[in-house]
Parts: C-alpha cells; sequence; structure tokens
C-alpha cells in the first residue's frame, strides 16, 4: 500500500492538553493500514505533540504547571514579544516538547501502551486553529 498523508485541524481554546487519541485511531482505520508507522507533525511554532498518561488528568495538569515555572509568561528575559507576553514562552514550549511524533500502526490502530494518549499541547493562552499533518506507511 502506498505511503497516505491527511491533514486535520484542532480548535483550541487556550493553554492546555487536547486528546487527539479518538481522531488519530478514526483516520487509521479508514486508512486501510494494518501495519505500519504514523507520523503526526502540527505545523506550528507555538504548540506541540505529546505521547502522556491518558487516565489522570492531573498528570497534564502538574506538567503545565511545571512548564509555567520554568518558562512563565511575560519573563523579563525575553525580547520577542510580537504577539504578547506568552509569545516567546509559546515559542520554548514548543521547542523543548516537539513538534512530532512517529506511533507504531498494529491491527489499524495507533499501538499505544494502556495509560498512553496522543495529545496536542497548546501554548497559547488564546485559542487557535492548529493543523497537524499526519504521515502513514505500511501494509
Amino acid at each position: 500500500m502506498p505511503t497516505q498523508q491527511f491533514e486535520f485541524t484542532v480548535e483550541t481554546t487556550g493553554r492546555g492538553t487536547y486528546e487527539l487519541t479518538a481522531a488519530l485511531s478514526e483516520r487509521l482505520a479508514n486508512c486501510g493500514v494494518r501495519t505500519g508507522l504514523c507520523h503526526v507533525f502540527v505545523c506550528h511554532t507555538s504548540a506541540s505533540l505529546m505521547l502522556c498518561e491518558n487516565a489522570d488528568p492531573d498528570v497534564r495538569r502538574d506538567l503545565e504547571a511545571l512548564m509555567s515555572r520554568m518558562i512563565p509568561d511575560g519573563d523579563p528575559l525575553f525580547v520577542h514579544q510580537n504577539e504578547g507576553p506568552d509569545d516567546m514562552p509559546a515559542h520554548a514550549r514548543s521547542v523543548l516538547t516537539g513538534s512530532e511524533l512517529t506511533l507504531p500502526v498494529r491491527e489499524g490502530r495507533p499501538a499505544l501502551g494502556t495509560w498512553q494518549g496522543v495529545f496536542l499541547w497548546e501554548h497559547r493562552t488564546g485559542g487557535q486553529h492548529r493543523r497537524l499533518i499526519v504521515t502513514v506507511q505500511g501494509d
């Protein structure tokens, strides 16, 4: 089966995590790839992707708290503030957490661990339209 690629968007309401696991699983099931790899890429410099605990939302809340302590909005260290005090912190968070994930595909679904989920992590305080590109290779 040839490589397949599709896009989808996620509407965010501001800083936080947005689970993509179900949407990604549904799109993978429609691809027809049973075994292979799924590469997910977010086309933005102020949001990221992560594979994270999906059972207890406190894990993601704690990660946000940690990130806020490490990279606070409005830090005078940052010169770049073209879009406000959360602008450079959002870029720094994105660089530290990453813009892509590669997942194994097994039986037409992402082969994730029991407590793993795929999340978009929005780093801006205001709502955004986030575009993702998914590339699937396999049989």
